[in-house]
């Protein structure tokens, strides 16, 4: 693996479960979440994001899958993600839920995409509806590894850092791909990044955003409770 998009690779489509959410029909096979990943990032290339742009995610309180498209879809474009958005975002575009997109003051160079309910305001587009009508192809972009993938507050992460750090959390914590990964901080955190969505989708495990399930590991801030036995620190991650 050289860089994010490696990940989501056509040859990684499986029938194995990569996402788990609180319902079947909502929860990811492999083959699903690498065709979506591919969707999102022609997308975000419909609306303007190439290599060095940024992509603001507000994550919501409840985690869904479209915030982790969207990192993987800016990913395959060589394009960053941002998961700790300002109220006031200039980045090229923004990824809200609905229900909280009029809590930003989105720049007029910053394209709004709303994911949930259907918001009233029709210069919003709605993340689900206009992903699953893209075509469902890899976007052809070249990424290098020394590309930025992930910002948070001053700090910029390279595709290789990313990937060399979820090796090392892989390879401690021993997961594989009968485990499931249960993130339970924040993705604002690059830790929880690294742990909780990228270590799993290497190893061929299961991200689990059920909150009311139980992984068989998760990622936890320091003094955090989780019912899983294995507890990965965020702060230990990178």
């Amino acid at each position: 693996m050289h860089v994010i998009g490696d990940l989501v690779a056509r040859e990684r489509r499986t029938d194995d479960l990569a996402v788990r959410t609180d319902s079947r029909a909502g929860s990811y096979s492999y083959e699903k979440f690498c065709t979506n990943a591919w969707k999102t990032g022609n997308l975000l290339r419909h609306y303007g994001v190439r290599g060095g742009a940024t992509v603001a995610v507000d994550a919501g309180e409840s985690l869904t899958p479209p915030p982790l498209l969207a990192a993987f879809g800016a990913a395959l474009l060589g394009a960053t993600v941002r998961f700790d958005p300002s109220e006031s975002p200039d980045e090229k575009a923004l990824l809200a839920p609905a229900s909280r997109a009029d809590s930003y003051d989105a720049g007029p160079g910053t394209k709004v995409l709303v994911y949930g309910d259907v918001s009233d305001d029709p210069e919003l587009a709605h993340f689900e509806a206009e992903m699953w009508s893209e075509n469902p192809t890899n976007p052809p972009d070249a990424v290098e590894p020394t590309a930025t993938a992930l910002a948070a507050g001053d700090r910029r992460f390279t595709h290789e850092e990313l990937l060399g750090w979820t090796e090392r959390v892989a390879e401690t914590y021993d997961l594989n791909e009968t485990d499931e990964v249960a993130i339970r901080a924040p993705l604002a955190d690059p830790g929880t990044v690294v742990a909780g969505v990228l270590a799993p989708i290497l190893v061929g495990g299961t991200i689990l955003v059920d909150r009311d399930q139980t992984g068989t590991a998760a990622v936890v801030e320091a003094g955090g409770d989780a019912p899983e036995e294995a507890v990965i620190d965020p702060s230990d991650a990178v």
